[in-house]
């Protein structure tokens, strides 16, 4: 009877983890570069009651064994890598990738690894400086700050499919500028960390032996790398999808329900095995 019981609460604890990973999908159903997750479950290790039973030839055939699950856990939860939905805003500035890389940003550019992001919505500073809307440095092929005074007199740029940033001084030529936005990619996106305000920290499991991303920088646009192109005037929206969120919130309520009524059988059992007393 106690094992019910267990089982039940294994399940409600489960399911509440499921609801909260729902919830946090829903709540950043608009969020810029925001990627969903979802909770897989496994069972836990089961109690034998009887073992396996071999077979005797000619005799006898043989005898599965007996087991009786004890519930479940969480076993992973899962960052989903899809690509969002893409919203057109005409702003120079802000950048989609059209592809598998990140964004590569830092507080303190050439201290320590950088931020890696998927969302691209950034403006240029008071000192001509590329950054984000949390004040970070963007970061160029070089692991440097994208700085426009130090490109030349410029009065207007655009921002190519390669990430290239292409320059117009005041007389009206256009120039090749040479400097690129960089673009990180790493093995396993999932095994990225989420640190808030839409940045991921390299782990040990993110790239083979925990390699460090802002050495191996790409260029957008490399087909031999799987980079993808940058599409300037566009953004990545929340790979959320609210039709299959409240379908998948529906199963957990009624999983959740379903694993309470356990426990409401369980202690009703309980009840009438003490009644036997009286």
């Amino acid at each position: 009877m106690l094992r019910s019981l267990y089982s039940g609460v294994s399940g409600m604890r489960g399911f509440q983890t499921k609801l909260d990973v729902i919830g946090n999908n829903i709540a950043n159903v608009n969020t810029v570069g925001f990627k969903g997750g979802r909770v897989m479950f496994k069972d836990i290790l089961s109690q034998t009651v009887a073992g396996v039973t071999p077979s005797i030839d000619g005799t006898k055939g043989g005898v599965n064994a007996k087991q009786i699950g004890l519930g479940v856990s969480v076993s992973a939860i899962d960052t989903i890598h899809t690509p969002g939905s893409a919203m057109t805003t005409n702003v120079p500035t802000d950048l989609r990738i059209d592809g598998d890389g990140f964004f590569l940003v830092s507080p303190t550019p050439g201290t320590g690894e950088p931020f890696l992001t998927r969302a691209g919505n950034f403006s240029f500073d008071a000192n001509n400086q590329l950054v984000t809307s949390d004040g970070l440095y963007v970061l160029s092929q070089d692991n440097a700050i994208i700085d426009l005074d130090n490109i030349g007199n410029v009065t207007a740029y655009s921002i190519s499919n390669a990430g290239e940033i292409i320059t117009v001084d005041d007389v009206g030529n256009t120039t090749n500028s040479g400097v690129f936005i960089g673009i990180g990619k790493v093995a396993n996106p999932s095994g990225l960390e989420k640190v808030g305000g839409n940045l991921y920290r390299q782990t040990p499991n993110s790239n083979d032996a925990g390699a460090p991303v802002s050495g191996e920088i790409r260029f957008a646009n490399d087909p031999a790398a799987g980079t993808g192109a940058i599409v300037a005037g566009q953004l990545e929206m929340s790979n959320v999808d609210l039709t299959a969120e409240f379908t998948e919130m529906i199963i957990a309520q009624r999983a959740f329900q379903a694993n309470s009524r356990i426990i409401t059988t369980s202690d009703q059992i309980l009840q009438e095995v003490v009644n036997l007393k009286q």
